[in-house]
């Protein structure tokens, strides 16, 4: 697997690039948030993911993160000293797919890469005759991963489009917040609760239907398929 490691410190990213090379992967080392971006161009070499430290000396890692998800559906894994809930929501809310923290063990992060990259490969893997979704003016293309409302299309990040679309597979049906974060986030992680609740409400703004997504108090969320 292709992995791009952003990390600005030379000797962090020389001991790290030499673990993963170990256990097979092909690193390309960016040393600032430009290079990384130069280095996700279409016509550059596709990456299985991108290791994204925050502390990087010429923008932001947010912002990068930004960035990269407005031009590729790589997975992103953030590695940052920065533990507190607040940041790793903020980091998940701009599309990351993981958060790891540091000091973290190599092979816990080495479970993350090949978890974030089993879930892609998954998810480009599924096909079969319905490949769009229609409810009511909310149309949902889930090969392209494009939405459109009354034919306008809604710029949705990975984990909103993956939400919309879990939910819009069954109208109607209460799906449990344990449910939710496990097949949208993979994870168990209590911090995650919080996160959901503020992509459904991000998703309500976004589609400009704020009834479109009904909360079952104490149990989850259902989508109320709109009148066509």
């Amino acid at each position: 697997m292709r992995l791009l490691l952003v990390e600005d410190d030379n000797h962090v990213a020389a001991a790290l690039s030499a673990v993963l090379k170990r256990h097979g992967f092909d690193v390309t080392h960016a040393r600032s948030g430009e290079e990384a971006l130069q280095a996700l161009v279409p016509e550059g070499p596709g990456f299985g993911v991108v290791l994204l430290d925050l502390g990087l000396p010429d923008q932001d890692g947010y912002e990068v993160c930004g960035k990269i998800r407005k031009r590729t559906s790589t997975p992103v894994i953030m590695v940052t000293a920065r533990s507190d809930v607040r940041s790793r929501i903020h980091g998940l809310n701009l599309g990351a797919d993981d958060y790891v923290v540091k000091p973290y063990d190599t092979g816990e992060l080495l479970a993350r890469i090949h978890a974030v990259s089993r879930r892609t490969v998954a998810e480009e893997q599924v096909t079969g005759a319905e490949d769009a979704l229609r409810l009511g003016a909310v149309h949902i293309e889930l090969p392209t991963r494009r939405v459109t409302v009354d034919g306008t299309v809604v710029q949705l990040t990975r984990k909103e489009f993956d939400l919309l679309a879990l939910l819009a597979q069954r109208p109607g049906v209460v799906f449990r917040r344990e449910q939710i974060i496990s097949e949208v986030w993979r994870t168990s992680w209590e911090g995650t609760g919080r996160t959901l609740e503020v992509h459904v409400a991000s998703l309500r703004a976004k589609l400009r239907m704020p009834a479109l997504i009904e909360t079952v108090r104490g149990v989850g969320y259902r989508l109320v398929a709109p009148a066509a």
